[in-house]
């Protein structure tokens, strides 16, 4: 290996590009990037539905907190009654 072989090396151990491989990469960052776009849109609907849920959740707390007054009240107003 000579000294300008050497030079002309883009990355040390990284092997000269072939007229091929740029196709095979140009079609490869392809179908990278359209795994990337199908997890960030499965990523998206997540996200959606943990909202979604988050809100049943919020409303079933505000529901129970509610039924807790109600019980609590009832329990002071039968104790009254002894």
């Amino acid at each position: 290996m000579s000294f300008n072989d050497f030079e002309s090396a883009i990355a040390w151990g990284e092997p000269k590009q072939q007229p091929g491989d740029i196709v095979k990469d140009a079609i490869r960052k392809e179908q990278v990037l359209k795994e990337i776009t199908a997890a960030q849109g499965d990523l998206q609907a997540l996200v959606a539905r943990v909202h979604g849920v988050q809100a049943d959740v919020d409303k079933l707390s505000a529901g129970n907190s509610t039924l807790q007054m109600y019980i609590d009240n009832l329990t002071m107003q039968m104790a009254k009654r002894k």
